[in-house]
This record gives structure tokens, C-alpha cells and sequence, in this order.
């Protein structure tokens, strides 16, 4: 079967760095979906309006190399314990599918773009291709009481955010706060402990640099981007 994809994902990331590594722990983060040429046509949306979720499901365009690994270092476990790859949601997969739920948060039918699904709380990449979109169903989707594997006994930890007034200004209010808790699940590979280091990521056309000591982040500046634009 060939797969060809409908829409793109519009995000403020232009590359993977920084993105939550899964949907929904940032709710804040607004995004966009645009269909493709040959799909701009409203009535593929009809009834949409009546759901809350959707199920994306898309490619890990990011990835340049084939996965041949059976066993993948997934970072909630630190980067050091390897558990299987179908026992994972580690971007490295024989296919290279992604599978998000988002929330819409809003539905133009008739824009110079075509229908545009706007959505909270994705983790997808600037440009991201997308496959197919399926409504969330919560007596098929939710099975509240489960068992979750190896992240039940690992919770997702977050750092404590720093952003000083005069950089902060940048953003407005809903921006910033989106910002802020992108910042506090720890963008840095999990391998890197360097209080001493800046990092910078880039986040809706500007480079945001930090550092990060102990359990602390503080945003040393933001500046424009002129190369790496979202």
C-alpha cells in the first residue's frame, strides 16, 4: 500500500528540537492543519464540528536514516535502558508513523488555503506530513485504569522556568505560557548535563536560548530568527 499525505501540520517549531515528546502535555500549543491541493474540500469536514479530539496520524519527516534497531533507548527512561521498539513510541520505527490526539479548537471551511483545522496541544514538527485524521471516539478511545508499562513508574518531571520580564515581552500572554511549559518538560537531549552550557531552540521565528542548572531553566534571551524560521 502507498500512502500519499492529505495535509501539513503548521507549527511554531521548525525543527524536532524542543517539540513535547508526546501530544497533550502542552495544551497550550496552537497549530494548524492545511490540506493538500487535491483535498481542499469542506465537505470531507462535515460534522467535524460536533468532536472535540482528533486522531492525527502522520510521518516522522525528521528522521533521514532507516530504522533496523528491535530495541530502542526511550528518554523517559533516561536514555539508558533499551525495551522494544512496538513496546515504545520512539519516532525510530519500520514505518515511521505518528499517532496524536489534539484538540480542535476552531474550523474555517473558507480561507485562500482551503478548510483549515486549527488544534491545541500537538507535538508535531513545522511542515509535518499528515496521513489521515480520524475523530476521537471517547467509549472506543478512553480506557481510563490501565496499565502504561515503563511510564507509570516514570513520571514526566518538569523544571522550574525562568523567562525575565524584558524577554518575555516578546510573546504575548497565551505565546508565553505555551513557551513556558515547552521549557519546563526539558527540551535538552537526555544525555546533556551542562549547567555551564546555552542551549538555544527555535520557537515561532525566534531563538530562544537557555540554560539549564539542577532543576532550574532560566531563559537568558530571545532574539529573532533569521534562518530558522517557524
Amino acid at each position: 500500500m502507498q500512502i500519499q499525505p492529505i495535509a501539513h501540520f503548521v507549527s511554531p517549531f521548525p525543527d524536532k528540537f524542543g517539540i513535547p515528546k508526546q501530544s497533550g502535555l502542552v495544551e497550550e500549543l496552537r497549530g494548524e492543519i492545511v490540506f493538500e491541493s487535491q483535498y481542499r474540500n469542506p465537505e470531507a469536514l462535515r460534522g467535524m464540528e460536533d468532536f472535540d479530539f482528533l486522531w492525527l496520524i502522520w510521518g516522522f519527516s525528521a528522521n533521514k536514516h532507516a530504522a533496523t534497531n528491535a530495541t530502542v533507548r526511550p528518554p523517559l527512561l533516561g536514555g539508558n535502558e533499551r525495551v522494544g521498539v512496538f513496546a515504545s513510541r520512539s519516532p525510530f520505527r519500520p514505518n515511521g508513523l505518528g499517532l496524536s490526539s489534539v484538540r480542535i479548537t476552531g474550523l474555517e471551511l473558507d480561507t485562500p488555503r482551503g478548510p483549515i483545522i486549527h488544534v491545541a496541544g500537538a507535538d508535531l514538527m513545522n511542515g509535518t506530513p499528515i496521513y489521515d485524521i480520524k475523530p476521537y471516539v471517547a467509549y472506543a478511545d478512553s480506557h481510563p485504569d490501565v496499565r502504561s508499562g515503563f511510564v507509570d513508574s516514570h513520571p514526566i518531571k518538569r523544571l522550574d522556568v525562568e523567562i525575565p520580564d524584558d524577554v518575555a515581552s516578546v510573546f504575548p500572554p497565551d505565546d508565553l505560557e505555551a513557551l513556558r511549559k515547552v521549557l519546563a518538560l526539558d527540551p535538552r537531549p537526555h544525555y546533556h548535563d551542562d549547567a555551564s552550557k546555552v542551549y538555544g531552540m527555535f520557537y515561532a521565528s525566534y531563538n530562544v536560548r537557555f540554560m539549564v542548572d539542577g532543576n532550574k531553566l532560566v531563559v537568558k534571551d530571545i532574539k529573532k530568527s533569521l534562518s530558522n524560521d517557524g
